[in-house]
């Protein structure tokens, strides 16, 4: 086989073998992370929550998140992915289907943190074994794979969610309740499935063929050894270094978008909707921001991985996500909201399919559990920031101050070095004759 056949057919297995997988893993966790949005439309009149409680409930998963995710990534790093995920998988769906038994928000709070704690190092190891099976011009593909859980979970949760709140009232108990019972049983059931399916390494692929291990392992090899020559070779050099505090206060502006949104859309299109519109009509048009995201992170991957132009998308990602920030707070009716609060998600969704590919070029092998993790945790402040500007301040003025971050973003942003794969895009190679070759 020659070596083009080679890759593709490697490259064709690895990608039909894992990222089905891990994008429905990801959609379970990222659908019990943000259930708690669509439990509020009942759960937060039967628990006597107020809109500071709420949002201070939302975001303190994120504290959790942010003590316990670089130590989860250094432990998934030496055990391997297949044992450490389906554990995080297991303690998560116990902790969700607990939740549907709370009777205060101190239960909540409590449960909240604990879920944080439980769910720490899920993404970022994700993020982690994509390093360990797709070579850099694939990495754009497969992390926008991989977040079109945060769309598709929007989509599959909002009517389902919804759906169940109204219609299962089970043993007496409310439909909110057995929204989060029902939720987190497929997190219980996936984490066994895990044990089972996922592999390590490429080296111990039995679904691949010996050749195109050998060829698989010598290209990611050959991407550690230059990224030892461009990148901080150690953990402490890196720490020292800025990178991995701008891309950790780059992604912070960001999250506190994502999740500023994730939680309170269904909130904002109850304030806006008529008295009578049902949980049901409500989670339809919550869908509508998931759905544009869609589209939004598969062609935001594609493009980045083929121009390697990752930053570039990124600023455009983020520009559109302001111009829905400043279109929500001046929206006074609801399908303005909903056109605007799209707008944000589209760039959103966007800016997180380019940015995971993005964040693996700036370390080694070494260095990538702990940078991955690091900036991961310190953006998950975000995650805790975003749901709390919305509870804490007016509408108008939280959409005012999420835009804001993200300006700061950009401007981060534009501080950057240049990453080996954007040096490989504009090498200018000489041939023996003296012929210049782009």
């Amino acid at each position: 086989m020659n070596e083009h056949a080679l890759a593709a057919s490697t490259t064709k297995k690895t990608m039909v073998r894992i990222l089905p997988f891990i994008l429905v893993l990801y959609v379970i966790a990222y659908l019990d992370r943000v259930n708690l949005g669509f439990a509020a439309l009942e759960m937060n009149s039967d628990l006597a929550l107020t809109a500071e409680v709420f949002g201070l409930l939302s975001g303190i998963f994120f504290i959790g998140y942010f003590f316990f995710e670089i130590p989860s990534n250094m432990i998934m790093h030496k055990v391997g992915a297949r044992i450490w995920i389906a554990r995080i998988m297991l303690t998560w769906g116990i902790i969700v289907i607990l939740t549907g038994f709370v009777h205060s928000a101190t239960h909540l709070y409590i449960l909240r943190f604990l879920l944080g704690v439980a769910e720490a190092g899920f993404f970022p190891g994700i993020i982690l074994y994509l390093t360990y099976w797709f070579r850099e011009r694939e990495r754009g593909k497969a992390t926008a794979v991989l977040l079109l859980a945060l769309p598709v979970g929007g989509l599959i949760g909002a009517p389902l969610s919804a759906w169940i709140i109204d219609n299962i009232a089970w043993a007496g108990m409310e439909g909110w309740r057995w929204m989060f019972i029902l939720e987190g049983i497929p997190a219980l059931i996936l984490g066994v499935v895990t044990i089972f399916f996922l592999t390590d390494r490429p080296a111990k692929a039995k679904w691949l063929d010996p050749e195109e291990i050998a060829w698989l392992e010598g290209e990611l090899e050959g991407e550690r050894r230059a990224a030892l020559r461009l990148n901080k070779p150690t953990k402490w050099e890196m720490l020292k270094g800025a990178t991995v505090w701008k891309l950790s206060a780059f992604y912070f502006a960001g999250y506190t978008g994502v999740y500023g949104l994730s939680f309170w859309v269904p909130t904002i299109i109850k304030s806006l909707s008529a008295t009578t519109a049902t949980n049901m009509e409500i989670g339809w048009m919550a869908m509508l921001p998931s759905l544009i995201g869609i589209p939004a992170i598969i062609f935001t991957g594609w493009s980045a991985d083929k121009t390697r132009k990752h930053k570039l998308h990124l600023i455009i990602c983020l520009g559109v996500a302001i111009v829905g920030f400043t279109g929500c707070a001046l929206a006074t009716s609801l399908w303005p909201m909903v056109a605007m609060l799209s707008l944000a998600s589209a760039g959103l969704y966007g800016f997180t399919g380019c940015f995971f590919a993005y964040l693996t070029f700036f370390f080694t092998e070494s260095t990538a559990p702990v940078g991955i993790a690091l900036v991961n945790s310190f953006a998950a402040l975000g995650g805790f920031v975003g749901p709390t500007i919305l509870g804490s301040f007016t509408l108008q003025t939280g959409m005012f101050v999420l835009a804001g971050l993200l300006i700061a973003g950009v401007i981060i942003l534009f501080t950057m070095q240049k990453t080996n794969i954007e040096m490989d895009a504009q090498e200018v190679r000489v041939t023996p004759s003296g012929k210049r070759l782009a």
